[in-house]
C-alpha cells in the first residue's frame, strides 16, 4: 500500500482471509475506496480467463490502485485432501490446483496488474504457503499443493521484474498467512499455533506496509520473515 491514502481491490473477497483482510481495509482511514471481487458476489473464476477478463473490465481504477491482495486459492479438490503419497495422485485433482493456485494468479496478474499506480509505491500481494518452498521440504507429500504453490512463487518473482520496469517503487510479494482457524484448515493444524481471521488480516497488511521495493518479488510469512525457495 501507498503512504497517504490509497485505493484497494481484494480478489478472493468472500474466503476467511480476504473477507478478514477486505473487512480491515474498511476500518482503515487510509483507504479512500476498496473494490472487491470473488466467486459468491460477482462469480469471479480464477481457473477462467473469460471470467477474469470479465471482472477486470468492470473495475473502474480511478487514478490508480495502491493495494491489490488476493487471497484466492485452492486447498482440496473435490473433498479430497492433500496426497502423502505418489500412489494417491490423481491427475484432475492436480490440474485443478494448478489452474488455482498457478495459473489463477498469472491471470491476477495479467488483467488486475496494470491497475496499480505508474508513480509512487504500491503493493500487489498474492497468498502462497509455506510448503511452497523446496528449500523447506522435509517431509515430503502434499505434491499438486506443494508444487502449485512453488509454481506461484515464480509467477510472483516474474511479476515483480516486469512491474518494476513500470514502477520503481512497486511491491509484489508472495506471503504465508500461518494455520488460520477455518473448518478447512482445522484438520491440518496438528497441535500448530493458529491465528483468527482477523489476526491474520492484521498480520499480512501490517508485512506489506513493512515492505520496501528492494525486497519486491521475495517469499514472506505473516511475521515478515523470508522464507527459501
Amino acid at each position: 500500500m501507498t503512504e497517504g491514502p490509497f485505493d484497494a481491490l481484494v480478489i478472493g473477497a468472500s474466503g476467511g482471509i480476504g473477507a478478514a483482510v477486505s473487512a480491515a481495509l474498511r476500518n482503515d482511514p487510509n483507504c479512500r475506496r476498496l473494490v472487491t471481487l470473488s466467486r459468491r458476489e460477482d462469480g469471479l473464476d480464477l481457473s477462467d480467463e473469460q471470467s477474469v477478463a470479465a471482472a477486470s473490465e468492470k473495475i473502474d481504477a480511478g487514478e490508480g490502485l495502491g493495494l491489490i491482495f488476493n487471497a484466492s486459492g485452492i486447498l482440496e479438490t473435490n473433498g479430497a485432501g492433500p496426497e502423502k503419497a505418489f500412489k494417491e495422485i490423481d491427475a484432475g485433482a492436480m490440474a485443478r490446483a494448478f489452474a488455482v493456485n498457478a495459473v489463477g494468479t498469472a491471470l491476477a496478474f495479467k488483467y488486475f496488474l496494470p491497475f496499480l499506480k505508474r508513480e509512487g509505491r504500491t503493493a500487489f500481494a498474492t497468498l502462497s504457503a509455506r510448503v511452497g518452498s523446496i528449500g523447506d521440504n522435509r517431509l515430503g507429500g502434499w505434491m499438486s499443493y506443494r508444487a502449485s504453490k512453488a509454481a506461484l512463487n515464480q509467477i510472483v518473482r516474474c511479476a515483480a521484474i516486469e512491474e518494476t520496469r513500470r514502477n520503481r517503487q512497486s511491491v509484489i510479494a508472495a506471503l504465508h498467512p500461518g494455520t488460520i482457524e477455518t473448518p478447512l484448515t482445522q484438520k491440518y493444524a496438528r497441535g500448530r499455533y493458529t491465528a483468527t481471521r482477523d489476526e491474520a488480516a492484521r498480520n499480512l497488511l501490517s508485512v506489506i506496509a513493512s515492505l520496501t521495493p528492494e525486497q519486491s518479488g521475495g517469499f514472506f510469512d505473516y511475521a515478515g520473515e523470508e522464507i527459501a525457495w
